[in-house]
Formats: C-alpha cells, structure tokens, sequence
C-alpha cells in the first residue's frame, strides 16, 4: 500500500499484524481507563491501522481470481466475485 499518509511502520505490516494491534486498541479504548490525550493518540493510530488493513483486502480480492474451465476446455482467470 503506498499512502503517503500511513507511517513506514503500519505499512510495513501484514494484515495481521496490523488487525491484532487494531484490536488491541479496541480493547483499550472501550476498557475506559486511557486518559484522553492517549485515547485520541490511539484512536488516530487505529484509523491508519484500518485504512491499512482496508487496503490489503483491497489488494488481496484483486489478486484472487477464479479459474473457469470454458466449453472448449481453455482455462481463463476472471475476477472472483467476493460479494
């Protein structure tokens, strides 16, 4: 993902990495006990996190493709249908 708005290090990870920090946040926020300074901090950071995580799967349903066997027997790719 190449947003000049998401740190190196949040776009340096994986979806997964990214989605287990994002949920550690959650975690955090809706326990209540983070000052408010901390929580506005966090909450910035886990909307980069989701606009991150938001992009892999972008970038992941682009690459799936479904293979389809045609009538004549030739393979072909068309995109899969995620919905």
């Amino acid at each position: 993902m190449a947003d000049a708005d998401v740190p190196a290090d949040i776009a340096a990870m994986s979806f997964e990495e990214a989605l287990a920090e994002l949920e550690q946040i959650v975690r955090r926020l809706e326990g209540g006990q983070v000052k408010l300074d901390e929580a506005i901090l966090s909450y910035e950071r886990g909307a980069l996190l989701k606009r991150h995580c938001e992009g892999k799967l972008n970038e992941a349903q682009q690459r799936v493709d479904r293979i389809v066997i045609g009538a004549d027997s030739v393979l072909t790719a068309e995109p899969a249908k995620l919905d």
